[in-house]
């Protein structure tokens, strides 16, 4: 079986973001292009119910440029996804409408379920061996995916609305963010894990947590000092939870020319990312797994797959 030349596009509520890979006859991908914007399609969503025609804007600009690459690559198979914004806004049918102008193809609006097997499956491909049952946690602008599996084979998934964006627009109004505002964060965030991990893994059969996706990478990156983020020397590290605490409690303190300054912060999510890492926080304590494994694979690797 010769390579196939697929693509995926993971449309979320911070970020959009491209892989244009080649599959091989033992199913695994190896990256042609892999690219990442920040388009903010969820902002205002929370409040408003809906996508700003100034997030609509963003989001087609970025996407003309992607399916400019996906013709110049020769790519067979495209796969669009787009997840919590689009779920959650009352003119999704203005988003879809556009994607499709402009790809040439309809985005497929999967649920939250969809999303949370996707982002495992993504991840699944590229862990170390592990006897037991993984947690995997995504999280990202408007939701954070909790699964549970063993393998490549998923046990049990749910996708609840605590996102870096979401909890920044709901709580997090100051800068740098007072303490009341934190504390309000982290209460908001634990009820909602706590459901989230009633479902996804009731008896805390789970002995390894696993987090992907933008958040838990910039933490990552920070907590090892890197003056450039570097996606080999992130994936795979794992994080104490006194590491990711230490780097919550000084991205909290900062500003936001602070956090900006931050050699591997993407400049499109140093207003967020302290929302983030109060999910990943609060998720590393309520889950009591004092350890968490980085994967830069995550669902955009599934969708690609699946494509």
């Amino acid at each position: 079986m010769s390579e196939r030349r697929v693509a995926g596009i993971d449309c979320g509520t911070n970020s959009i973001r491209l892989l244009i890979a080649d599959v091989g006859a033992d199913g695994r991908l190896r990256d042609v292009v892999r690219r990442m914007e920040v388009v903010r399609l969820g902002e205002g969503v929370d409040r408003t119910g809906r996508l700003s025609e100034a997030a609509l804007e963003r989001t087609r600009v970025a996407l003309a440029d992607y399916t400019g690459q996906i013709r110049e690559h020769g790519v067979e198979a495209v796969r669009m996804v787009a997840t919590s914004a689009s779920r959650d806004a009352a003119n999704a049918a203005d988003f879809e409408a556009m994607v499709e102008s402009v790809l040439g193809q309809a985005p497929e609006v999967i649920t939250g379920d969809e999303e949370a097997r996707l982002s495992f499956t993504g991840a699944a491909a590229t862990l170390p061996p592990h006897e037991g049952q993984r947690l995997l946690i995504d999280i990202g602008g408007g939701s954070t995916e909790f699964v549970r599996g063993t393998g490549a084979e998923v046990l049990a998934a749910i996708s609840v609305d605590i996102g870096c964006v979401r909890m920044t627009e709901r709580h997090l109004r100051t800068d740098p963010p007072r303490q009341g505002e934190i504390d309000a964060a982290v209460l908001d965030i634990t009820g909602i894990a706590d459901k989230a991990l009633s479902v996804a893994d009731p008896a805390r059969e789970a002995t390894e947590l696993v987090a992907v996706a933008g958040t838990a990478t910039t933490i990552a990156a920070i907590a090892l000092g890197l003056k450039a983020y570097d996606p080999r020397a992130i994936d795979g590290t794992r994080l104490t939870y006194s590491m990711v605490e230490r780097v919550t409690a000084d991205l909290a303190e900062a500003d936001h020319a602070a956090r900006l300054a931050i050699p591997v912060m993407h400049p499109g999510r140093a207003d967020v990312i302290v929302g983030g890492a109060l999910v990943l926080r609060t998720i590393m304590e309520r889950s009591r797994i004092e350890e968490v494994l980085i994967s830069e694979h995550d669902i955009l690797d599934g969708i690609a797959l699946s494509a």
